[in-house]
């Protein structure tokens, strides 16, 4: 494409994100804005969910075949229910979970969902004549024999012959009842083990129809009727299941936390567009027009997979935009190195993205490793961060590649603008956000190794002693918020809860006011328990709205805790393998080496900080993996690259080279990436806060273990092996360290 077509090219793609920004505030027309369109989690529009584990011991392929049949009779019963927009989703190997938006009242949908639903028709003797999968439908009538409500069932034709000939046999007299209160003639309907009516047959019924009538006076209420009558068009669960998690929470809390992480993130994005222009001059403002069409892009692609957004994926999308400044950084440091090595710009311009395209790709494809693993390891909350952080990351690579070179290419080849001044070269000839004096890293590794270990065995000897400060979803246990409206006494609250049975509970106030309460305990409440306690608070203290109330089971946590460490070993073994085929085998043990260090050190700060670990530290842990092994990839790239050029060096000389070429690059996108994560960390609450400390922590970890652990380290595997594949000349063995550290000095004053 020539100069002129990429010009008007490039005017119609401003053109396009203004108008794309505006649609998607806005909308057009009759078409909604995106905050319509989108679907919503749980946690931002209020409502219940809930965990059931099949009570099977049944394995492999059966197992596989027995939730999938349950989760499509769950499916059947919750659209029978009239609830709007439900998800079932099968969660591990024998849990079905259960998301019910805009459902207020946890107890009675729990319960309703949770029924096994199996209906049985006996004779006297016990003898099952027909179940309920011989029912066409089910509906609630009049009764107007009892009074109240009844069930009116219509059999299938095989249903029908089934209870006509039942019948008949209840007329014969050969029916003999096995408890003396049940007539002979009696026909049994039984609903999940109980009976709920025992009618009397007058006649052989072959019309293929019956109502079911409560055993009480006054008959079914209609709501129980209701519910029992879509419980049984939904068909009967293969197998029983038991709530291990659950949780309900208002509209309330998820409407303030998006609006919080919206501001918080929109400060993120102007501070990231700040020092980018700062930073990289035109070449900035290039890289920012490319930004605003990746979150455009990000967004409508969210909607049109129809995925659903959480405040973890809120929380993902920003950090995604921090990450995706990774790629244009790479590329900008490449043109930068070009201008300085005496290129002109356009010539810069263009080697430099040619040069920088396998490392963006080489980058990214390791974090996207870390993504589809969390992805498919996750729970509910966690994969939503995953999805939104796998789509931030293919949009990144396509935003900075395509829309930024088009832009920075336009610029190279102004007259105008085509000056290195426009590029991020100073006056003076040097680069901005660039290290004027080079550093000796390998000459501190011991040090650098022995801080590490240091940090890390104390971490360990934390944990050991004291233990990690586990929250309940780790552990177990239950958690409810009530808003009583007005100051509420911390006494009176610790009296109910141990009038209860709870003292272990640990109580919160979320409000200046003290109004409202959070209650924390290592019991695992079910729902009716959670119910009867917040009944005896309302009694006790006064009427109170819950706004939230989580059940955590045992298995759960434990499940959490297996699937943390099943995670990160996953995500090692296959970026070894990724590493050692784009690279060499040494490379990849230096990655995974770094890979443990930095879960070690995050693990450390959180054992040494007594920093609660829950739920979202696993998707921080796996994001930090992720990132690490970006930074850490980026080096190694370099390091390669000048093995190549640079044979008759010293390889102590190469990597601290590498190392100092890449450096401004690593500080400036963890710098970014910092930046982005703060006011979500300072200006959100809980949810989104619990995501955003492991990454802020794993982003420092990880920056400075690929200068400080992993460079390092290949040096050492290369030493003890021979050297480097990429080396044509063998470094030799036994040089001594005074012999690297003068060579050093050397070649450093021999560049100035």
């Amino acid at each position: 494409m020539n100069y002129g077509l990429r010009k008007v090219f490039a005017v119609l793609l401003l053109i396009f994100i203004v108008v794309a920004w505006y649609f998607t505030a806005f909308g057009i027309g009759e078409i909604d804005s995106i905050k319509d369109l989108m679907k919503l989690g749980l946690d931002i529009k209020g409502g219940v969910y809930v965990v059931l584990e099949a009570d099977t011991e049944k394995t492999g392929e059966e197992l596989a075949r027995l939730m999938e049949q349950t989760q499509a009779v769950m499916e059947n019963r919750v659209n029978q229910m009239g609830l709007s927009e439900p998800v079932v989703t099968i969660e591990g190997d024998r849990r079905i979970r259960v998301e019910m938006p805009g459902v207020d009242n946890a107890e009675e949908a729990i319960e309703s969902i949770g029924r096994t639903a199996q209906l049985e028709f006996m004779m006297a003797d016990g003898t099952v004549v027909c179940d309920g999968s011989d029912i066409a439908n089910a509906g609630a009538t009049v009764d107007n024999e009892h009074g109240g409500y009844a069930i009116a069932l219509e059999f299938t034709a095989e249903g029908a012959r089934k209870f006509a000939e039942a019948t008949e046999l209840a007329l014969s007299g050969e029916i003999v009842s096995n408890d003396p209160s049940v007539p002979n003639r009696a026909i049994l309907i039984v609903l999940d083990g109980e009976i709920v009516s025992a009618p009397v047959v007058q006649s052989v019924i072959t019309n293929g129809e019956a109502v079911i009538t409560s055993s009480t006076v006054g008959g079914f209420p209609q709501k129980e009727a209701v519910q029992t009558a879509a419980l049984i068009r939904g068909g009967a669960l293969p197998v029983g299941l038991q709530e291990v998690n659950s949780g309900t929470q208002t509209a309330k809390i998820g409407e303030s936390a998006l609006e919080q992480s919206i501001v918080a993130g929109a400060i993120g994005i102007l501070l990231i567009f700040i020092i980018m222009f700062v930073g990289y001059g035109l070449m900035g403002l290039a890289a920012n027009i490319a930004l605003s069409l990746y979150v455009v892009i990000v967004l409508w692609a969210m909607v049109a997979l129809g995925a659903v957004l959480t405040l973890p994926g809120i929380a993902g999308i920003i950090l995604s935009i921090g990450m995706a400044v990774d790629a244009n950084v790479i590329i900008f440091s490449r043109i930068k190195e070009e201008i300085l090595n005496g290129k002109s710009v356009r010539a810069a311009v263009e080697s430099g993205s040619k040069r920088a395209m396998s490392t963006v790709l080489d980058s990214q494809i390791t974090t996207i490793i870390a993504a589809v693993i969390l992805y498919q390891i996750g729970t509910s909350t966690v994969k939503g961060f995953a999805m939104t952080l796998m789509l931030g990351i293919v949009a990144s690579i396509f935003t900075a590649v395509v829309v930024t070179q088009l832009y920075v290419g336009l610029l190279a080849g102004s007259r105008k603008f085509g000056n290195k001044k426009y590029f991020g070269i100073r006056e003076d000839g040097t680069a901005k956000f660039s290290f004027r004096k080079e550093f000796n890293f390998i000459k501190y590794k011991k040090i650098f190794y022995s801080v590490a270990c240091i940090i890390i065995a104390g971490g360990l000897v934390i944990s050991a002693i004291f233990g990690m400060n586990y929250g309940i979803d780790f552990t177990g246990g239950t958690m409810i918020q009530m808003d009583f409206g007005e100051k509420v006494s911390e006494d009176a609250v610790y009296t109910v809860l141990e009038d209860y049975g709870i003292d272990d509970a640990e109580v919160i106030f979320a409000s200046e006011n003290n109004s409202e309460v959070i209650i924390r305990s290592m019991q695992a409440l079910d729902n009716d328990s959670r119910a009867e306690l917040i009944e005896k608070l309302e009694g006790e203290i006064g009427d109170a709205k819950v706004l939230a109330s989580e059940l955590f089971g045992p298995s759960v946590g434990k499940e959490l805790r297996v699937n943390a460490v099943k995670a990160v070993l996953i995500s090692a073994v296959c970026m070894l393998i990724y590493i050692i085929i784009r690279f060499e085998w040494k490379f990849g043990v230096a990655s995974v080496v770094g890979i443990l260090h930095d879960v070690l050190m995050v693990i450390a700060f959180y054992a040494i900080f007594r920093v609660t670990v829950n739920n979202p530290f696993i998707a921080g842990i796996l994001t930090v993996v992720g990132y690490s092994i970006n930074d850490t990839i980026v080096i190694f790239d370099r390091i390669r690259e000048n093995l190549g050029f640079m044979k008759k060096s010293n390889l102590d000389l190469v990597i601290n080279k590498s190392i100092n070429q890449t450096l401004g690059r690593s500080l400036m996108t963890s710098f970014t990436t910092l930046i982005v994560m703060i006011p979500l960390y300072f200006m959100t609450g809980p949810a989104i806060r619990e995501f955003t400390l492991p990454l802020m922590v794993g982003v420092i970890v990880g920056c400075m273990s690929s200068v400080t652990i992993c460079s390092p380290l290949y040096r050492d595997l290369c030493r003890l092996t021979g050297g480097s594949k990429y080396k044509g000349k063998k470094a030799k063995n036994g040089r001594n360290r005074k012999i690297n550290d003068e060579k050093w000095e050397v070649q450093k004053n021999a560049e100035k």
